[in-house]
């Protein structure tokens, strides 16, 4: 098993860290891992994008020109990494701020209503929760289990209370997604 993934959009949408999570959670797996984010100066409001890989074997590089699997937050980023899915890949979207649905037909397209979901639970903090429960629900490469011990690495101490919340953000996130 070999999974390279983009998450991308605005800074301050929780990009970095739903990466890391799922970084985490390949570590608690025992896979080979390699996480590398790339920000602008802006990190809030600015795009933001992070590469995660996750595999049973050697990562040789962690440098990708194209993914299996796309998650886009933002018009900007779907501009740039539609073209990098490779076909028969992957790519989600939240369709808050899209403008343009993506338009490939050789690859796998799915929704996520992540940012009106995460309006509705009274809490936008979830949304990147949301979109990564939409992924595990179509790709479950790590456990849930995993996820919720990646949370709990990756969250200062004094979060720790929200872990339930997350929890049920992710779950949230694998009833709500959609193939388009």
């Amino acid at each position: 098993m070999k999974e390279e993934i983009i998450i991308a959009g605005f800074g301050g949408q929780g990009v970095l860290s739903m990466g890391k999570i799922l970084a985490y959670s390949g570590l608690m797996e025992n896979k080979e891992v390699s996480w590398m984010p790339s920000y602008g100066p802006e990190q809030r409001g600015g795009t933001a994008n992070v590469t995660v890989i996750l595999s049973d074997e050697r990562i040789s590089s962690p440098v990708l020109n194209t993914f299996d699997i796309a998650i886009i937050l933002n018009q900007p980023s779907l501009d740039k990494f539609e073209s990098k899915v490779k076909p028969g890949g992957i790519l989600i979207y939240d369709g808050y701020g899209i403008h343009h649905a993506p338009t490939r037909k050789d690859i796998e397209i799915y929704s996520i209503d992540a940012m009106n979901t995460a309006i509705e639970m009274n809490n936008s903090k979830a949304f990147n929760m949301i979109v990564l429960g939409g992924l595990l629900k179509i790709r479950p490469m790590v456990t849930l289990e995993n996820v919720l011990l990646g949370l709990k690495k990756s969250l200062p101490e004094r979060h720790h209370k929200l872990i339930p919340m997350n929890e049920q953000a992710i779950k949230k996130g694998m009833e709500i997604i959609k193939r388009v």
